[in-house]
């Protein structure tokens, strides 16, 4: 009885810090991301270009130089 208690304690107390290390891996993430976006937003986009398609672009120029 006690072994299953403490089994079942165990996977309570795992699934709450796996859910917790989760909820914080998004956010910290989403804050790159977003500040990823405004960059180049700012930066790195040429007239008449989104975000993603800068960021294509950029990709492509990185690789043609390796």
């Amino acid at each position: 009885m006690a072994k299953s208690k403490l089994v079942k304690t165990n996977e309570t107390i795992a699934k709450k810090v796996v859910g917790s290390y989760q909820k914080m891996e998004d956010a910290v993430v989403g804050s790159y991301t977003r500040l990823e976006d405004a960059f180049v937003d700012r930066y790195l986009t040429r007239e008449g270009e989104s975000v993603e398609e800068a960021k294509a672009r950029l990709k492509r120029e990185q690789d043609a130089r390796r």
